[in-house]
């Protein structure tokens, strides 16, 4: 089980990458079905949303697999999170 626990945690950028272009070919492969199934501009505005949504959640992996990613957030992140939490 831990094995299995192990594969399925992202640990490096190399790692995070290859995720991000399995799912990048997948929100494409369904932006090509959408684009089939609704001609127009209905089809590309699912097509831009599937490919969109890879692009924000690829940023999202890429920033919490940076080795110092504690580092570089502003002073104003640390000071919100407090004062939520009071």
């Amino acid at each position: 089980m831990r094995l299995i626990k192990r594969l399925l945690v992202i640990r490096t950028r190399w790692e995070a990458m290859f995720v991000i272009y399995a799912l990048a070919l997948g929100a494409v492969g369904r932006g090509v079905d959408y684009l089939e199934q609704y001609p127009g501009w209905g089809g590309w505005l699912l097509f831009l949303a599937c490919t969109g949504a890879v692009f924000l959640g690829g940023a999202k992996i890429m920033e919490l697999t940076r080795p110092d990613s504690g580092a570089r957030r502003r002073k104003a992140d640390f000071i919100e999170a407090r004062q939520e939490l009071a």
